[in-house]
């Protein structure tokens, strides 16, 4: 067996990294060891009360984990071969469970840990959403969204050029009317003094 941890007749939590039996407050912050991080304000730290990693006669429960199996089965324990309950959700993680290939079907290895039960004399059957599964519909969607922000962007570029064009056929207007109306009050200008002559 390995030690995984604890906790003491009050319910304080062993904390691994402090050499001691007995119990300690330490200044904690959120994401340590034995302290919540959530429902916090950011950067807050606490003063916590841990019991150390070293095992005393104050504990009340301790976590072990079976490293190696000895030679005789222990009862309720090895003896039996329990299905696995839950597996991996995400597809990659499926793959890389199973050993399998990019080609390889992961919806048909979901079965492995397909659990069955009964309401009402029904038989039902449950096994877990595969998460970032590449259908062929993702990949149309995929494809449908570049599609339409390409158009989008294609739309833009002609609407801007064709808005330049307009633009400066307006200012080249602009300048003709303004040159034209400038030649006029020249040539008013001119007669008036020839008049005066």
């Amino acid at each position: 067996f390995k030690i995984m941890g604890g906790q003491d007749k009050q319910g304080f939590p062993m904390k691994q990294g402090v050499l001691t039996n007995g119990r300690v407050r330490l200044l904690m912050s959120p994401g340590d060891q034995c302290f919540r991080g959530y429902g916090r304000r950011n950067g807050e730290r606490r003063r916590k009360s841990v019991r150390g990693c070293i095992v005393s006669p104050d504990l009340s429960v301790l976590n072990l984990v079976i490293v190696k199996k000895g030679e005789n089965d222990l009862p309720g324990l090895t003896d039996e071969e329990k299905p696995r309950m839950r597996g991996p959700k995400r597809a990659s993680k499926i793959r890389r469970l199973f050993n399998l290939t990019k080609d390889d079907d992961v919806r048909k290895y979901v079965n492995t840990y397909r659990r069955e039960f009964e309401v009402n004399g029904k038989k039902h059957s449950k096994a877990p959403k595969i998460q970032r599964l590449v259908t062929p519909e993702t990949l149309q969607r995929k494809r449908r969204k570049a599609a339409v922000k390409k158009a989008k962007h294609e739309k833009s570029h002609t609407e801007a050029a064709e808005y330049h064009k307009l633009l400066m056929q307006r200012l080249k207007e602009q300048r003709e009317r303004r040159s034209e109306s400038l030649a006029k009050k020249r040539a008013m200008r001119t007669a008036s003094q020839a008049s005066k002559e």
